[in-house]
């Protein structure tokens, strides 16, 4: 049975934000440590690291973990709703005129500081970067990115994209690339395309972990390509996350310019190269091939993986939930992170799926008109 554009949709945001939830008190810390920290691996939703997170550095003041999102689902969200404000395809431009006064006008409840407060006193400085360059700078949005940190800032919340072109990979990566201009620059802007292309691959009737990642390689260029074609020959070999975490890493560690310390980045850490990649995406892609798309394991391999392992875990539970819909992500899960976080994760997802069926419909139109004048134009020879 072919799952529902709607399905999906719920399915990749309330995967993601599942994801981001378990991996929140976890990030930053090596696999080592997270069993050291919990007595084994995490098997599911954990407080946080530090019982005094309110003071513990370098958490402090943000509560992470017992179900709480983090800025990944945030800014997932805020692009929802610059696609329910456009109601169509989006560019550097609309980061301009819809994201960035969002974030600095509009205050939400934010779970990890237990308040009602604006978007942008969470979000870190490379995603400020966005409003520094945008609203002070007035900086052309097709360039804003450059000159930001290279991470995976921007590639974290483009699942959105990969709905909007539900079935379309190519066009949700273009489009990725667009938004993404206003934000990064290099491996962290084509980060953003491969993964909301991944999503949108993973909507295609019949596919599979396998046919995922083909696509992700067939788009990926530059060191992002290499990253996902090392990490794709050793996941290849490995059925359990378990086995996989040491090897993965090492895969993927010729391409991330962060280093083996995630707390103490080397010097070359996240400026432009066209040899390098985000740690995040590879790693996510890898985790849906150990598992086979199947969501827990992914998401629970991202997450015990370590470093970055939030973004990871958003990045492989929405493409996960796109491949098998909102069903496989665990009920009791997406109940407690909606609970503990005061968000109502299937809202979006319906807003989102709305949209993306206006998308295509304003897509077929325009796709007939130039069908109607290339003919005309054509037949003159």
């Amino acid at each position: 049975m072919t799952l529902m554009l709607e399905d999906r949709a719920r399915g990749t945001l309330v995967g993601a934000a599942v994801g981001d939830a378990l991996g929140g008190p976890v990030e930053g810390w090596t696999p080592d440590q997270i069993v050291e920290r919990h007595g084994g691996r995490v098997h599911g939703i954990v407080g946080p690291w530090h019982e005094d997170w309110r003071t513990a550095r370098p958490i402090a003041p943000y509560h992470k973990g017992d179900g709480h999102v983090t800025d990944d689902t945030l800014m997932t969200h805020a692009l929802v709703r610059v696609y329910e404000a456009v109601r169509d395809h989006l560019d550097a431009y609309a980061v301009a005129e819809h994201l960035v006064p969002d974030l600095m006008t509009n205050p939400r409840w934010i779970p990890e500081l237990e308040a009602e407060a604006l978007p942008l006193q969470r979000i870190f400085l490379a995603e400020k970067w966005i409003v520094t360059r945008l609203h002070y700078a007035h900086v052309d949005p097709r360039e804003a990115g450059s000159g930001n940190i290279v991470n995976c800032g921007a590639a974290m919340y483009m699942a959105p994209v990969g709905i909007a072109n539900a079935g379309n990979p190519a066009g949700a990566y273009a489009e990725a690339l667009d938004i993404a201009g206003a934000h990064q620059s290099s491996y962290g802007r084509e980060a953003a395309g491969v993964f909301a292309a991944a999503v949108a691959a993973a909507c295609v009737p019949a596919a599979t972990a396998a046919s995922v990642v083909d696509t992700a390689l067939s788009l990926a260029k530059d060191g992002t390509r290499d990253a996902i074609a090392a990490v794709r020959e050793v996941a290849l070999r490995h059925r359990d996350f378990e086995s996989a975490l040491a090897p993965l890493r090492a895969a993927v560690a010729p391409y991330d310019s962060v280093g083996p310390d995630y707390r103490a980045p080397s010097l070359d850490a996240r400026r432009p190269s066209r040899l390098h990649a985000i740690e995040e995406l590879p790693i996510a892609l890898g985790m849906l091939l150990v598992a086979d798309g199947r969501y827990e394991t992914a998401v629970l391999g991202a997450v015990n993986y370590g470093r970055d392992c939030d973004s990871i875990a958003t990045m492989a539970g929405a493409i996960a939930g796109a491949l098998g819909g909102e069903a496989v992500v665990p009920a009791a899960w997406a109940k407690q992170v909606a609970e503990a976080s005061r968000l109502d994760l299937h809202a979006p997802a319906e807003a989102l799926a709305a949209v993306a069926r206006e998308i295509f419909a304003l897509d077929r139109s325009r796709r007939r008109s130039h069908e109607s004048a290339f003919t005309a134009i054509a037949a003159d020879r």
